[in-house]
């Protein structure tokens, strides 16, 4: 089965929609928000503290937490989009290994969430 460009045209025709929706939405913004910048507004913000500040104090490490437990539990999603695609082609078996994979995040989320390492406050 040999494949030609001709197939790959509906994933082109999808790539430039998705670029004119986002030029669009950011042209949009542009033009319809209100554009004044303050110090506050332009200051660098990662990580839920002052960058110039002392850097023997002690700060908060929730922030980091919720970004771990964030790109893990994205990272675990990310597998759905494969298994979704060969779902017709690998069966049963594989159905029920993604939902026991899925139970396992679910007890794994559950946990956490009981923890109390969701909460901010």
């Amino acid at each position: 089965m040999a494949l030609d460009l001709a197939d790959y045209f509906p994933i082109l025709v999808f790539m430039v929609i998705a670029g004119v929706i986002a030029l669009a939405m950011v042209a949009g913004s542009l033009l319809a928000a209100r554009q004044k910048p303050y110090s506050e507004k332009l200051s660098a913000y990662e990580c839920g503290f002052e960058a110039f500040d002392d850097a023997r104090r002690r700060f908060d490490v929730r922030f980091y937490l919720v970004a771990i437990l964030f790109i893990i539990f994205d990272l675990e999603v990310a597998f759905l989009f494969p298994w979704a695609v060969a779902l017709s082609d690998i069966g049963v078996f594989g159905f029920l290994s993604m939902v026991g994979f899925l139970g396992v995040l679910t007890v794994g989320f559950i946990y956490e969430w009981r923890k109390g390492a969701l909460d901010w406050e």
